[in-house]
């Protein structure tokens, strides 16, 4: 059985107090839940020190960006060699990162193999915007960017790959897709690209999250989705009671 995985993107809030206080309160609240893993992902900014508030407790650390080369003259860049073994985890692809600083397939597939080369798993978002969604085209761009990602990863590398689809149009809007329609998506166009380029058996071991306005009153639809192992979760990871709220929606898998 996958292994659900809730995690928060923070995004451009908290500062450093507030990353502290709200780290501090999510390991107290989430301290008795089990079978769910819990990533928080706040800015660089505050890294270092929300690892120290969840050192040798249940929840997980990720960071929301990194660069590919290990050092060098790129000004305003982390390096992956940065983030080894400071946090476990690193979102890439985001749309919003795609959207506003030109982010690429190709740039998103050489931050994979980065990652992994340093010991961080990869949190690989996708998604369709609305033209692209209305247009009758979600699965053959959601399943591109799949296939893109996935580029000259080997069979055990693609299943410490975990990927997030996001639909543009969700993503902070209120708007959310159907969870039937997003595990279909899920299923047949991402787990599906895996098994083309893989075979079923990878697919089956890829855990793929969905994303784009979960809330507490929605979660346990989506959870309860066969194909949907979890969320990326962004405006409602940054109150310690809404997140704590998915966590527990996403026991609905284990039990």
């Amino acid at each position: 059985m996958r292994t659900p995985i809730i995690a928060g993107n923070w995004k451009m809030h908290k500062t450093l107090a507030e990353a502290v206080q709200l780290a501090h309160e999510i390991r107290e609240a989430t301290a008795d839940i089990n079978g769910v893993e819990i990533v928080l992902c706040p800015p660089f900014t505050a890294l270092g020190a929300v690892e120290g508030v969840i050192a040798a407790s249940k929840v997980g650390l990720g960071a929301q960006n990194m660069y590919w080369e290990e050092q060098g003259a790129f000004t305003g860049e982390i390096s992956p060699l940065m983030l080894d073994g400071l946090c476990d985890y690193v979102i890439l692809g985001h749309s919003e990162r795609r959207q506003f600083f030109g982010e690429t397939d190709e740039g998103v597939n050489k931050k994979i193999k980065a990652a992994l080369s340093h010991h961080l798993i990869p949190i690989v978002c996708v998604g369709e915007n609305l033209a692209q969604n209305e247009a009758g085209e979600t699965a053959a761009f959601v399943g591109g960017q799949v296939k893109a990602a996935f580029a000259g990863l080997s069979a055990e590398d693609a299943i410490k790959v975990i990927v997030a689809y996001e639909p543009i149009w969700a993503i902070g809007t209120g708007k959310n897709a159907d969870p039937a329609t997003a595990n279909s998506i899920i299923g047949l166009s991402i787990r599906g690209a895996i098994a083309e380029m893989y075979n079923e058996d990878v697919a089956q071991q890829v855990r793929i999250q969905y994303g784009g306005s979960v809330k507490p009153d929605n979660v346990e639809a989506y959870m309860s989705q066969p194909d949907i192992d979890g969320a990326l979760v962004g405006g409602a990871s940054l109150k310690t009671e809404s997140f704590v709220a998915l966590v527990k929606g996403a026991l609905v898998k284990v039990r």
